[in-house]
């Protein structure tokens, strides 16, 4: 199960084809032919979108989620809770619909009241930048939550969503893991062993185990190493420290596929995810390895859910 990937953006950015287009590291040419159960779709707005014309953009990106990758597809299924997932057959697929950031909706609930309608189930609060939610990593002022991101919060709680925290500010994450009852970094790696401003320090990491969520490695090189090229083995690092500091219930996938082509050597493409598997089982135990595959997604998604 895979936490994030940004195939919906280069969908409607290049016009990709998700059937077999090759730009694309999530298609569904590729996907049928994974190990990948349910790959996690996120709306992304560039920044370059005017503000006014956003949730409109948000719009079309689920409007090709549901006529693009679910309609066309009879064995692709749209998740909404962990019953789904337990009633999908052999061959068949999840597809569940994330946000990636709020600039979309500006200042206005009922814009997240209608996106949570139309089936995302999980809430990037900020992408870099600042929204009326939150500063995100990169805004220098690094302001916390908002009296409206509290709003915000509270709505995703009462409606059992997940509260994403991969790109928000320093104090933002903390003022946020504070709030929600079901925090996820859904793409971010471990700082101690590459400094990038959007991995996490100790205390972060450790906040997210005291709340019993989620840490999706991300597999784009320069989230893993400072070396020119990235490998299996460094995702393998961050995987060991994170259990190491007792996240080991937290691991799960969150590759950042179609984010970035600057990726580790492999996985390259969701096809490829088989090859990372057989080489995880090199490093820990067959539990382990499928805690860290499948076992930690699923079992925080039944708490929202159950």
């Amino acid at each position: 199960m895979d936490c994030h990937c940004d195939a919906l953006y280069k969908m409607w950015s290049q016009q990709a084809d998700f059937d077999s287009d090759s730009r694309l590291a999530v298609n569904m040419q590729r996907w049928i032919h994974s190990d990948v159960k349910v790959q996690c779709f996120a709306i992304f707005i560039p920044p370059e979108v005017p503000i006014e014309s956003k949730f409109s953009v948000g719009l079309e990106m689920i409007d090709l989620f549901y006529e693009k990758i679910i309609a066309p597809y009879p064995k692709v299924q749209l998740i909404q809770n962990a019953n789904d997932i337990r009633r999908l057959n052999d061959g068949e697929k999840g597809a569940m619909l994330t946000l990636e950031g709020l600039d979309l909706i500006g200042n206005d609930l009922f814009k997240l009241r209608t996106l949570i309608r139309l089936g995302v189930r999980m809430i990037g609060l900020s992408w870099n930048d600042a929204n009326f939610v939150t500063d995100g990593i990169l805004e220098k002022r690094g302001a916390g939550l908002t009296s409206f991101g509290e709003q915000v919060i509270a709505l995703a709680n009462q409606e059992r969503i997940w509260i994403d925290l991969s790109h928000i500010s320093y104090q933002g994450f903390f003022d946020a893991v504070a709030h929600a009852e079901y925090p996820v970094a859904s793409h971010s790696n471990v700082k101690a062993i590459m400094n990038h401003p959007r991995n996490l320090d100790d205390k972060q990491i450790k906040a997210i185990v005291d709340k019993k969520g989620l840490i999706g490695i991300n597999f784009v090189r320069y989230f893993l190493t400072t070396k020119a090229t990235a490998t299996t083995e460094d995702i393998i690092y961050h995987i060991q420290y994170l259990i190491q500091i007792g996240a080991e219930n937290c691991v799960v996938f969150g590759s950042d596929f179609d984010g970035s082509d600057d990726l580790v050597d492999m996985p390259r493409t969701i096809d490829q995810y088989n090859k990372l598997i057989t080489r995880l089982r090199y490093y820990f135990s067959d539990s382990m390895v499928n805690k860290i595959a499948f076992g930690n997604f699923f079992t925080n998604f039944s708490r929202l859910s159950d």
